[in-house]
């Protein structure tokens, strides 16, 4: 299974690949490739929010699953699962402790527009407990990258 992918396996209810690049031994059971053609890609600048719909109706339907680098100002979208996205900053140079997870809802505004919750966001060492983004101030720092960089 190539990286960035993940599977559903048949008999066995939303199984999903964390590792991808470790072998998967199954007793005669179907992987089927869920990815609908969507690239991983980093936002280091400027997008609009459509091509954000287009990401989003190509995965999901309503959702895109987002890594940002707060150090950098990077965003990673495109992938099935943040930990996906989380790997293709760090084979970019990113640290982990400056990587958040977070889903983008683009058709939505306002406090509806991010969804913090990612299961990479979970650092105790960190003192970040949850699947949030428990900081106020690292909160705010990623939406307004998020500002900086998704012209509405």
């Amino acid at each position: 299974m190539q990286s960035g992918h993940c599977a559903i396996l048949h008999k066995i209810p939303a199984v999903f690949c964390l590792f991808s690049s470790w072998p998967v031994v199954l007793m005669k059971a179907k992987i089927y490739n869920i990815n609908k053609g969507a690239a991983m890609k980093i936002i280091k600048e400027k997008t609009n929010i459509s091509e954000l719909k287009q990401i989003s109706e190509d995965m999901f339907g309503n959702l895109v699953k987002a890594v940002i680098d707060v150090e950098k100002g990077i965003i990673a979208v495109g992938g099935e699962l943040h930990s996906d996205e989380e790997a293709l900053l760090l084979e970019k140079g990113s640290e982990q402790k400056n990587l958040w997870g977070f889903n983008i809802y683009p058709y939505e505004k306002g406090d509806s527009f991010i969804e913090f919750d990612s299961m990479i966001n979970i650092k105790p060492s960190s003192g970040n407990r949850t699947r949030s983004v428990d900081a106020p101030e690292i909160r705010e720092r990623i939406m307004r990258i998020v500002e900086a960089i998704v012209e509405k």
